[in-house]
């Protein structure tokens, strides 16, 4: 890490410019990443552009972040950048349209792949993947205090976002004693903490909690596997008024379900299929799980995309399931 965290340092500081990008639909984790890059390169006179693929929207939860506005649709990100960074992500497939601009980084300049996925397929000319990281925001921070550039209140707020989503507000078993002291770090910039919470977990819709009743409602609990699952559809976000964006935070209602160890959210994304999530409580890897699908993530929390029906992949996931002897 050390080699490939001084590499990135001096590939970034030797720059002219540096092209910013995280994977479509970001969450918290990969928008705190990006931002948090963005404003650094800002704070610190290096010129940045940053953008994810269409759709180039994200959630109302996120609409706090310091330097959303700094964000650029993916039209305009350059074609062929001298150096590009990616964040959150494992592989060119999930940067979309932003891909050919990465394959033109690798090949004619420095591509820098900042991750903490452990199936990562190290796609750059530089690979800052820490898979002891409990956020892709750790190994950003990090690559700040080798590039000597310091925080700012702002880029705190980021990086905050980025570790307080990708450890479930400090639930998940990534949540080491590392993550507190980066935490501690993080809020002596004076960030509202109360607020960020409020924003991130707290706050919605009366349209979305009234999805998320029907979503319970139709939730379908196997106790002898552990399993619980349920859906949403794309004439669900019609009926209701809601935003696909806005549903991210389903699974973390399902997996609240005392007698389940494995739960499921099945999201139908307009246009893109069938957007699968995974949440694991006990000691079934669904990093495992996804990745028989074609996904991946970490053992506790994962996913991937299909376009087959609901009913198809509900089946084909507990099938997975036995197969696996979850206890």
């Amino acid at each position: 890490m050390s080699s490939s965290l001084e590499q990135a340092a001096t590939a970034i500081d030797r720059a002219g410019s540096v092209a910013l990008a995280c994977h479509v639909h970001p969450d918290g984790d990969a928008l705190g990443s990006l931002l948090g890059m963005r404003l650094l390169c800002e704070a610190h006179g290096t010129p940045a552009i940053c953008s994810w693929p269409d759709p180039f929207v994200v959630g109302p939860h996120y609409e706090y972040l310091p330097g959303l506005e700094l964000a650029v649709p993916p039209t305009q990100f350059p074609d062929e950048p001298e150096v590009m960074a990616t964040f959150d992500l494992g592989s060119f497939a999930r940067l979309g349209s932003l891909a050919p601009a990465a394959h033109h980084a690798r090949d004619a300049g420095q591509l820098i792949v900042v991750d903490h996925h452990a199936d990562n397929e190290r796609f750059g000319t530089i690979n800052v993947v820490d898979t002891g990281a409990a956020a892709t925001a750790v190994v950003v921070r990090d690559l700040a205090a080798v590039l000597d550039w310091k925080l700012t209140r702002e880029i705190a707020v980021c990086l905050y976002t980025g570790l307080v989503t990708d450890t479930g507000r400090f639930r998940y078993p990534n949540t080491t004693p590392e993550v507190f002291h980066l935490a501690e770090e993080l809020a002596s910039f004076d960030i509202e903490i109360s607020r960020i919470e409020w924003e991130l977990f707290e706050k919605h819709r009366f349209a979305y909690l009234r999805l998320v009743g029907a979503m319970l409602e139709r939730a379908r609990l196997d106790p002898d596997q552990g399993f619980v699952a349920t859906w949403c559809t794309t004439d669900d976000l019609a009926q209701f008024g809601v935003e696909f964006d806005e549903t991210e935070g389903l699974i973390d209602v399902i997996r609240q379900t005392a007698e389940a160890t494995i739960s499921c959210v099945i999201r139908e994304a307009p246009g893109e299929g069938n957007r699968v999530s995974l949440r694991s409580t006990g000691s079934t890897d669904v990093g495992e799980l996804a990745r028989h699908f074609g996904g991946g993530g970490h053992s506790f929390m994962a996913g991937f995309v299909t376009s087959d029906p609901v009913p198809q992949v509900l089946d084909q996931i507990e099938v997975a399931v036995r197969r696996l002897e979850v206890p």
